[in-house]
């Protein structure tokens, strides 16, 4: 039958937790629950970033249904301060963020290229309907370029906008 730690009745395999701080993991081990034995580079991160004694103050003040969550962000909080100890978290949120940024731009150019490219096909569609140089507006005039053209321009958040020139 086994414990909420994962330890086996009995047995006197201690958490990760307690096996890195080269202490006897007791039945009612805080830390036991959340790093087990067979994961000992999960507790490592944390306790080289947040220190055992602060990872245990944060468990003892929280609800127990809250405790997996915490765990959880505190290994991932760890793990990027281990990769990046400046930033964390922020540094690849921030990254990622720039990646949305230039791929949101990217997204709205392109958009921009096919409703120009429509506009251009649609006016060649139809030369006899006030686009073409045989246009009566036009007054037979032998410039082959429409009387109202449409380009469109992507303003700084990236959005595309018709801007007709006559």
């Amino acid at each position: 039958m086994k414990e909420s730690g994962g330890r086996k009745q009995g047995a006197a395999s201690p958490c990760a937790a307690c096996k890195l701080l080269r202490r006897r993991c007791a039945h009612d081990c805080v830390f036991a629950p959340y790093f087990p034995a067979d994961e000992p580079h999960k507790f490592a991160n944390v306790h080289k970033v947040f220190g055992a004694s602060n990872v245990n103050k944060m468990l003892q003040e929280l609800p127990l249904h809250h405790r997996g969550d915490a765990i959880s962000s505190m290994v991932y909080e760890a793990n990027a301060r281990i990769r990046d100890p400046v930033y964390g978290c922020v540094g690849a949120i921030s990254s990622l963020q720039q990646q949305i940024d230039t791929l949101q731009t990217q997204l709205a150019l392109a958009q921009a290229e096919v409703v120009h490219l429509r506009v251009r096909q649609n006016a060649s569609s139809f030369p006899h309907h006030g686009f073409g140089s045989t246009s009566p507006t036009n007054s037979g005039s032998p410039s082959s370029k429409p009387i109202f053209d449409m380009d469109m321009v992507v303003d700084q958040a990236g959005l595309a906008e018709p801007m007709w020139s006559c």
